[in-house]
């Protein structure tokens, strides 16, 4: 039988420490052993929390991890796998939420709006920013994920996302995980797709950037041959 935080004595129960002194005096081990409540025969909840930290190299390198990587080890499976995945992603998106709408004036109004969905990404993935007449930001959707490097923009489904959602304005936003975010050629022609699809839908497109950790660069259009 998997072993269970029920095992642990009581005062070194994490849920019972959490509720008594507070997250902040948790370890990163004992608020992962809280999402994954039990262990495997043999080891804990908190022994499998260590086990997966020490092999992803701390918080940074699991929240990057895949589902597949994870429902690998003993003891976690699809469930734990899927549970982790939606943890790390709400705070991600936690940390994006701001109490008044966001205005994107500029590409660095975009990179900054952006960045946090991308913490850890280890693929290509594209994000629409959906903004409303006065470039208030509505909405941050992916349309699209890759291999690294490898991303096509689908212009289609871009502006049928904003139009889904009511927008009238928007910006797209990839990411390099090869850590440079320089633009390629492809990204500067796809600006240029995008600027062009846009103007026939009566949509103003505001910018491309392309972001690589917590640097960014606007990729500027370009003619298309």
């Amino acid at each position: 039988m998997p072993v269970s935080l029920i095992d642990v004595p009581v005062e070194q129960r994490p849920r019972e420490r959490l509720l008594a002194v507070g997250p902040h005096a948790l370890s990163d081990v004992e608020l992962l052993a809280l999402l994954l409540r039990h262990g495997r025969p043999g080891a804990s909840a908190l022994d499998l929390a260590m086990e997966l930290l020490a092999e992803h190299g701390g918080l940074a390198g699991l929240a990057a991890a895949r589902p597949e990587e994870l429902s690998r080890r003993a003891g976690i499976g699809v469930a734990k796998a899927a549970a982790l995945i939606a943890a790390f992603h709400l705070g991600s998106r936690a940390r994006g939420v701001t109490g008044t709408p966001r205005r994107l004036g500029g590409a660095a109004d975009v990179a900054a709006a952006a960045r946090p969905l991308f913490a850890g990404t280890r693929v290509e993935r594209l994000l629409v920013l959906v903004c409303d007449a006065q470039n208030q930001l509505r909405q941050k959707i992916f349309v699209a994920e890759g291999a690294v490097d490898q991303v096509a923009v689908p212009v289609r489904e871009i502006l049928n996302t904003v139009l889904r959602h009511d927008g009238r304005a928007f910006a797209v936003v990839h990411n390099h995980p090869s850590g440079d975010p320089t633009p390629s050629v492809d990204d500067r022609r796809a600006t240029t797709l995008l600027a062009e699809a846009a103007r026939t839908v009566g949509l103003r497109f505001l910018d491309h950037v392309v972001v690589a950790g917590e640097a960014w660069a606007s990729a500027p259009a370009t003619t298309a041959r």
